[in-house]
C-alpha cells in the first residue's frame, strides 16, 4: 500500500515536472514570438519614417512628378492582365474599328465630290463678288439693301449717336480725298490678308504694292478619284511680273495608314506644288543681293562680291519646300515649313475665299476670337474643378447648386 502511494507520488511529481518544462518551453516560445513582433513593428515603423522623409524631399517629389507626366497617355498595363478570352474579344473590336475607319474614309471621298458639285453652284456668287470688287459692275440698289446692327445704332439712342457725332466732328476737321468716283473696293484682298494673323505674318512691306493688284482668288476642286484642290490668284497687269494667274496646287488623301489605321482623322494635305513667277527685271522680291568684302589671305587686298540670297516675302508661298521620297529624310525645319504651308492653304480654301467680305470687314475675325475665348474659358473652368478636387479642405457637401 505504501509502495503504491510512493509510485503514485513519483508519477505525479514526474507529471508536474513535464508540465513545468512544457510551460517553460511555451513561455520561451511566446517570448521569442513577442520579440519577433517587436522587431517587425520596429522595422515597419522605420520604413514608414523613411517613406515620410523621402516624400518630404522636394527633389524626390519632382522626380516622381516627371515620371508620372511621362506616363500620361501610355498604356496602364491593365490590358496585359486580362484573361485570354477577353483579349480575343478586344481583337475583334479592333477589326470592327478598322472597318468603320475604312467606311469613314469613303465618306470623306464622297464629301469631296459633293464639294466639287457645290463649288460650281457657288461660282455665280463669287463672280458677282469679283465684279463689284474690281469695279467692272456697280451693284443695284436692291443688291445693296442691307440693315446691320451698326445702322440700327445710328438711328437709335445711346452709343450709336455718340459715335456718329464724334465721326461728324472729326470729319469737319479733316480734308478727305474724294473717292466717290473710284471703282470697286480698293485693296480688298490685301486688307483681308492683313486682317488674318497667319497671312499678315507672311506679308513684307515690299509685298504690299504687288498685292494691291490681286483682284480675285478662286478654289478649283479636283474631280475624280484623286483628291486635291488648286488656289488661283488673279492679278491685274503690273510692273512686277508677267503672270496673270499664280497657282498653288495641294494634293490630298483620305486613306488610313495600313501600318497605323487608328491614326486616321480624315482627309489630309500630303503635298503642295507652286508655280514659276515670271518676274520682270529687278522686281523679284523673293531674293535680295548682298554685298560682301573678301580679303585675300596672301596679298591682303580686298574685293567686293555680290551674292543672291533668299528674301522674306509672301510670294515664297508659291515655291514650297520639296518633300523627299523617303519621309525619314525630312528634317524638322522643312517639316515645320510644310505644316505651316498646308495650314495656310487649308485656311484660304475653307474660310478666306468662302467668307471674304467678312474677313474684309473684320466680322469673321471677331467670330474666330469669340470661339477662342470660349475655349479658354472652358479650359479655365476645368482647372478650377481640378483645384477643388485636389484641395484637402474641399467638402462637396457644402457646395450649393443654384437652380
Amino acid at each position: 500500500m505504501a509502495d503504491t502511494e510512493k509510485n503514485v507520488g513519483a508519477e505525479n511529481a514526474s507529471s508536474d515536472a513535464v508540465i513545468d518544462l512544457e510551460a517553460g518551453a511555451q513561455g520561451d516560445a511566446n517570448s521569442e514570438e513577442m520579440d519577433t513582433v517587436d522587431i517587425k513593428d520596429e522595422k515597419e515603423k522605420a520604413t514608414l519614417d523613411l517613406k515620410k522623409q523621402v516624400l518630404q524631399n522636394p527633389q524626390v517629389l519632382a522626380a516622381l512628378q516627371d515620371r508620372l507626366d511621362s506616363l500620361v497617355g501610355q498604356r496602364s498595363g491593365y490590358i496585359d492582365f486580362l484573361p485570354p478570352a477577353v483579349k480575343r474579344r478586344i481583337k475583334a473590336l479592333k477589326n470592327y474599328q478598322v472597318k468603320q475607319i475604312q467606311l469613314e474614309a469613303k465618306f470623306y471621298e464622297e464629301v469631296h465630290q459633293l464639294e466639287c458639285k457645290y463649288a460650281k453652284l457657288y461660282e455665280e456668287c463669287y463672280d458677282k463678288r469679283k465684279d463689284v470688287v474690281t469695279g467692272s459692275v456697280e451693284p443695284t440698289d436692291s443688291d445693296c439693301e442691307w440693315e446691320s446692327s451698326d445702322d440700327e445704332d445710328e438711328d437709335g439712342d445711346g452709343e450709336g449717336k455718340e459715335v456718329k457725332a464724334l465721326a461728324e466732328e472729326v470729319k469737319s476737321k479733316i480734308t478727305f480725298v474724294d473717292n466717290d468716283n473710284k471703282n470697286g473696293i480698293p485693296e480688298f484682298w490685301l486688307t483681308i490678308f492683313k486682317n488674318v494673323d497667319i497671312l499678315a505674318e507672311m506679308i513684307q512691306d515690299h509685298d504690299e504694292p504687288i498685292l494691291k493688284h490681286l483682284e480675285d482668288i478662286k478654289v478649283i476642286f479636283q474631280e475624280g478619284s484623286e483628291m486635291g484642290f488648286t488656289l488661283d490668284f488673279y492679278f491685274t497687269p503690273n510692273e512686277f511680273f508677267n503672270n496673270k494667274v499664280l497657282t498653288k496646287r495641294y494634293e490630298m488623301k483620305s486613306e488610313p495608314d495600313e501600318g497605323d489605321p487608328f491614326s486616321f482623322e480624315g482627309p489630309e494635305i500630303v503635298g503642295a506644288k507652286g508655280c514659276k513667277i515670271d518676274w520682270k527685271k529687278g522686281k523679284d522680291v523673293t531674293v535680295k543681293i548682298v554685298k560682301k568684302k573678301q580679303k585675300h589671305k596672301g596679298r591682303g587686298t580686298t574685293r567686293q562680291v555680290t551674292k543672291t540670297v533668299t528674301n522674306d516675302s509672301f510670294f515664297n508661298f508659291f515655291k514650297p519646300p520639296e518633300i523627299p521620297e523617303d519621309e525619314a529624310d525630312l528634317d524638322d525645319e522643312t517639316e515645320a515649313l510644310l505644316s505651316a504651308d498646308f495650314e495656310i492653304g487649308h485656311m484660304i480654301r475653307e474660310r478666306i475665299v468662302p467668307r471674304a467680305v467678312l474677313y474684309f470687314t473684320g466680322e469673321a475675325i471677331e467670330d474666330d476670337d469669340e470661339y477662342e475665348e470660349e475655349g479658354e474659358e472652358e479650359e479655365g473652368e476645368g482647372e478650377d474643378d481640378e483645384d477643388e478636387e485636389n484641395d484637402p479642405d474641399f467638402d462637396p457637401s457644402k457646395v450649393r447648386c443654384d437652380s
